[in-house]
């Protein structure tokens, strides 16, 4: 992990996949601040109440080679100003250090999601969202708030799409694509049972496939063609999914741009009329 923004998202991303214990164990390391390159692998196990060879193991099934790996990449990471953007909101906090605290969470979700960007996989996204003849948009709860968000953008362009946030209408909308078209599906964990099983079927249909969740090795992210991860640290208060929003919008974002420049003339000239279609409707 040449990054060091990226450690402790990817070392996120990737917590589903662990057992119990060895999700105790990831937690234990991860909360530990006082980690430098000479902490010997016998403390950190002792620490968690565990073998050295689970440590170890926890560290591999994180994306490292070994525990020496992990214990650097800790290191660079918490020594990052990423890292430094994060902290708790207390009970005592006045109204400045809330305010501070929640936007410099919300920079360090973008810092993060802008750092583990697969590019190559935000081209596959633009280029099937540009060809699609029909584009449907799966999400309950915040993720269809995103979904709406995005097809918004896209009406202001030309780019139709359709959302659907009711788990009979997202299969219903499923069954009825083929190989022209493409379903998005949005969901923060990656396991929402009512959008994987839309984009299975729409799969089985042939339909292209793309998720956006905040998850790496999610059910949803295993099945669908091109994946885009966002990164959101927790936080007891808010929640990682409320943080981890304002990332997915940014990233859907720039994926927008992306498609409106495959057709510049197109998207600006379409933009031109629907601006002027909405401007009676301001008052002046």
């Amino acid at each position: 992990m040449g990054d060091a923004r990226a450690v402790g998202a990817q070392i996120r991303m990737r917590l589903p996949g662990l057992t119990p214990l060895e999700g105790k164990v990831a937690a234990d390391i991860l909360a530990r601040k006082d980690i430098d390159e000479a902490t010997p692998l016998r403390s950190v196990a002792e620490g968690s109440g565990v073998s050295e060879a689970m440590v170890v193991k926890v560290a591999k099934k994180l994306g490292f080679a070994g525990f020496r790996e992990f214990r650097q990449g800790l290191v660079d990471y918490y020594s990052s100003d990423t890292a430094a953007l994060h902290s708790e909101i207390g009970a005592e906090d006045t109204a400045g250090q809330i305010v501070q605290k929640v936007f410099r969470t919300a920079m360090q979700a973008l810092e993060e999601t802008f750092a583990i960007l697969d590019l190559e996989a935000f081209e596959r996204a633009a280029d099937f969202l540009h060809r699609a003849r029909q584009r449907d948009l799966y999400g309950l709860g915040g993720s269809a708030q995103i979904a709406r968000d995005v097809s918004h953008k896209f009406l202001r362009i030309g780019i139709r799409t359709s959302v659907f946030d009711d788990a009979h209408m997202m299969v219903m909308s499923a069954a009825l694509l083929g190989h022209d078209d493409v379903a998005i599906a949005f969901s923060h964990s990656g396991s929402t049972t009512a959008v994987i099983e839309a984009v299975e079927l729409a799969r089985r249909n042939g339909a292209r496939t793309v998720g956006v969740t905040n998850y790496a090795d999610s059910p949803l992210a295993r099945i669908v063609d091109v994946v885009l991860c966002s990164t959101a640290q927790n936080n007891p208060l808010l929640g990682e999914n409320a943080t981890a929003r304002i990332a997915q919008l940014n990233l859907l974002d720039a994926l927008f741009v992306a498609v409106a420049q495959r057709d510049r003339a197109a998207a600006d000239a379409n933009l031109s009329r629907t601006m002027r279609a909405v401007q009676a409707k301001r008052k002046l």
